[in-house]
């Protein structure tokens, strides 16, 4: 999953009794502990339904490109869906014709996704260990999960349940940095939460995604954007891990200074937000 100065005077001269100046922002306050990765993964349970009203879906050009470079149509597949959490991508998945079974090991993301989506399978587990028989898949699919995983125990998981020639498909919605509000708001978030945003886009990549180089990604970015009212690109960008484990206070802060930026930026309160969608997709031996 991916998260989002102090007044200056370029002379340097302090200011004078004729110039004025605001008053320096204060720094945020930080947690003793940093969050955990076990934290921060565990977090969306406690906002499924905040998560699944509010995250923006996957473009249908992903789905295309899943099939290109898998050579292999989704519409009859079997398809793993993993870390499946509301259901976002796997809905879309079974409405391009998949047969979709969704692993989730949330309680809260299992509950909302059994919710929102009765009818289809899910079962409890996670990509370090799946439930699944060995060669029954013909696609695993990750949408903003694999990096929550052990990749020396689910790389060799997902070659397990693949049929040969199967496909392991990755992707993630990354915000579009060069979109200069996009980028401003990444730096606030930067700043107020003391994290590297960049340093987390960056690990959205082959090497990141297989560290011992048993898989050959292939990878593709797709460009796609949606307009929303500003309250759910807050309740969007709230229902990152970076923000559910801050404390509510120390978020609810942001949001409201964030609001104040954006209703500036988009005064008719509805706000474009822009993403790549990063794809790496690997094939198993056939």
């Amino acid at each position: 999953m991916t998260p989002h100065a102090a007044a200056h005077h370029p002379t340097g001269a302090e200011p004078t009794a004729e110039t004025t100046t605001e008053p320096p922002t204060p720094t945020p306050p930080t947690p003793t502990t940093p969050p955990t990765h076990t934290a921060r993964a565990h977090s969306f349970n406690t906002a499924a339904a905040q998560y699944a009203a509010n995250r923006p879906s996957y473009p249908p050009a992903l789905f295309d490109a899943v099939e290109a470079l898998a050579d292999h149509p989704l519409p009859g597949s079997r398809v793993a869906d993993i870390g499946a959490g509301t259901g976002i991508a796997t809905a879309l998945l079974h409405a391009r014709g998949a047969d979709v079974i969704a692993v989730e090991p949330g309680d809260g993301m299992a509950a909302q996704f059994r919710s929102t989506l009765p009818d289809i399978p899910i079962v409890r587990g996670t990509g370090d260990d799946l439930p699944l028989a060995d060669a029954s898949v013909d696609f695993v699919t990750y949408a903003q999960a694999w990096h929550w995983t052990d990749q020396a125990r689910s790389v060799p998981e997902a070659l397990r349940v693949l049929r040969p020639g199967g496909a392991l498909a990755l992707w993630w919605n990354t915000d579009a940095l060069d979109v200069p509000w996009i980028a401003e708001a990444a730096a606030r978030t930067e700043r107020h939460f003391r994290i590297d945003t960049a340093a987390e886009r960056r690990n959205v990549n082959a090497r990141a995604a297989d560290p011992t180089g048993r898989l050959d990604f292939t990878r593709r970015t797709v460009r796609w954007s949606r307009r929303v009212p500003v309250d759910t690109h807050l309740a969007n960008i709230g229902s990152h891990s970076v923000f559910l484990v801050h404390g509510e206070e120390h978020t609810a802060a942001f949001l409201a200074e964030e609001r104040e930026h954006l209703l500036k930026t988009f005064p008719d309160g509805v706000v474009e937000e822009v993403y790549d969608v990063v794809l790496l997709l690997a094939k198993a031996p056939a």
